[in-house]
């Protein structure tokens, strides 16, 4: 095994033990980068010198006794919406195409504090509103969309070219492109994770979370993320805490909840296999299944929308006025459509949102995690728009891939996607666990139960 197909924890213990070195580590990512990243696009830049002084760096810490932690020598990929000082964030548009953070962001500066180690900035839909990311290829198949918005760190994460990766999360936008390439994906609890130095979309909807090989290193990754930030007006006050599961597969007392409604509706037939049998699993480890409706279905996409979209118009107001022509078609037609919402309208989705939280609160005192799936069907093909349901229904590959999504979003309660399988033609399907604010821990427990009683996954085989 070479050393990019290490898992984060993998990599870890080797690093403490003095087995292998950062700088081995990093060379053999960069030199994957070079081998794929032409075929993938996961990045939008490679600091790949400024990544081997760092270490380099590192080798020395280690050598010295001065082990940071598990993060120490790690190469990651950033989404380019996180702020890192000195670097460009473009947010994968030419509106920021001359933007250079002055700063870190918080999540860059305690990654940084923790000895991970920058490979280079990730790709994402053009301000994270959308859930293909067009400029990146899927990593099991480069005809196939990547997902978004975060699609370059799946991608990354994915195919080797980085040990982790963060992403943004405001309608799905870490879980589905994870789901789609096969690798975990956290949205945490709303404000578990600060975003001062993130640029927003939907300040009321957007999260911060990593994308990842293994549940366990979602944990190591949140671990080191999470934490109380006055300069975001979001932020949680709640205590540092260490959020690796343990080793542990029995769930014996633990209850899930199967949902009776929506999230098993307009589902592909193998993605709903694929996920009704990992739930078999979860079961065969000691946990009870109890069945749920999932509240407020009619209402889940109108509010997601209708939170999301003046958001982000608010936030793109001045530039779409003095430079539109500089957004992409898609991008910039759902910005010109938050000038057709009313007030009413956003303060409706704001008193749904309330209802909703209010009802998920109630569902989730009866169950400690919901299992449906992450995304409805497997990653289409790049030009594909729309997809057609077996009764016939038509829906726009954005709305079916946001649609599982949003929930989290808009309840702000913890998400984990976890890879379950393939389809039959060999395209990753990912389950999706939920739980209750604050309810990272179990999820983590949970899905690394699964994990532990499944095959060791490979990289992706486009790369």
């Amino acid at each position: 095994m070479q050393p990019y197909e290490l898992s984060l924890a993998a990599a870890a213990d080797a690093i403490r033990a003095r087995r292998l070195s950062p700088v081995e580590l990093v060379d053999s990512v960069l030199d994957r980068i070079e081998k794929v990243e032409p075929h993938l696009g996961a990045y939008v830049t490679v600091a790949a010198e400024q990544a081997r002084r760092a270490a380099s760096a590192a080798e020395h810490e280690v050598a010295q006794g001065r082990y940071r932690g598990p993060l120490h020598g790690i190469p990651m990929g950033l989404k380019d919406l996180i702020d890192v000082g000195g670097m460009a964030t473009t947010a994968s548009s030419r509106v920021r195409a001359d933007h250079r953070a002055t700063a870190d962001s918080t999540v860059a500066e305690r990654l940084g504090a923790a000895g991970a180690i920058l490979l280079g900035k990730t790709h994402t839909h053009e301000f994270a509103f959308g859930l293909t990311t067009p400029q990146t290829r899927n990593a099991w198949d480069r005809g196939r969309v990547a997902g978004g918005s975060s699609g370059g760190s799946a991608v990354a994460v994915a195919s080797g070219t980085a040990t982790f990766a963060l992403g943004t999360d405001t309608g799905g936008s870490i879980r589905v492109p994870a789901a789609l390439n096969g690798v975990v994906g956290l949205k945490p609890t709303y404000g578990l994770v600060p975003r001062h130095g993130v640029t927003s979309l939907s300040w009321s909807l957007d999260h911060v979370g990593p994308v990842t090989r293994t549940v366990e290193d979602a944990a190591l990754v949140l671990t080191a993320l999470a934490g109380h930030d006055p300069r975001d007006p979001a932020s949680l006050s709640v205590p540092a805490a260490d959020y690796r599961p343990g080793a542990g597969t029995d769930l014996t007392g633990l209850r899930i909840g199967l949902p009776r409604t929506y999230y098993f509706d307009d589902v592909h037939p193998q993605v709903e296999t694929a996920v009704r049998h990992a739930i078999g699993e979860l079961e065969a480890l000691g946990a009870q299944l109890v069945e749920v409706d999932i509240p407020m279905t009619r209402y889940i996409q109108a509010t997601q929308w209708g939170l999301m979209v003046p958001e982000a118009g608010a936030y793109h107001e001045g530039s779409l006025r003095t430079v539109p022509e500089l957004y992409q078609e898609d991008v910039r037609i759902l910005l010109e459509a938050s000038e057709l919402m009313s007030a009413g309208d956003y303060v409706r989705a704001q008193r749904s949102r309330t209802l909703m939280r209010a009802k998920w609160a109630r569902m989730l005192e009866e169950v400690d995690v919901i299992a449906a799936p992450s995304v409805p069907m497997p990653a289409v093909g790049a030009d594909e728009e729309t997809v057609t349901w077996p009764d016939g229904t038509v829906e726009g590959v954005s709305d079916a891939y946001v649609r599982l999504s949003a929930p989290a979003n808009i309840t702000g309660v913890p998400a984990l996607t976890v890879p379950v399988g393939h389809d039959s033609a060999g395209m990753p399907i990912g389950m999706q666990l939920l739980g209750r604010p604050l309810g990272e821990p179990v999820l983590l427990r949970v899905g690394h139960a699964y994990e532990q009683t499944q095959p060791a996954r490979a990289l992706a085989t486009a790369a």
